[in-house]
């Protein structure tokens, strides 16, 4: 897990969504430990989505139980859409 990408999650948890710092681990699970509901982990797609960039399929979010299952999709789309920035050039 990139450390990078865990400090772009952290930072839209805190700002966004108001979660406390000292709650946010990789291992915090959204729903049962830092108590996101299904607005706000919309909320979290989509601001993840702006700011990197990228478009979080509806199936995918399914996934997303701790802090670092979002992370690590996040980091393997980001790498995925570089990469085919890279070989169109």
């Amino acid at each position: 897990m990139g450390l990078n990408m865990y400090e772009t999650v952290k930072k839209i948890l805190i700002d966004d969504l108001q979660i406390e710092d000292s709650e946010i681990k990789p291992e915090s699970e959204l729903i049962n430990d830092l108590g996101i509901n299904s607005l706000e982990l919309a909320d979290l797609v989509m601001n993840c989505e702006d700011k990197l960039g990228i478009e979080i399929k509806d199936e995918e979010i399914r996934d997303f139980v701790t802090v670092s299952d979002v992370v690590a999709y996040l980091e393997k789309t980001v790498s995925a859409k570089d990469s085919a920035k890279k070989g169109r050039r």
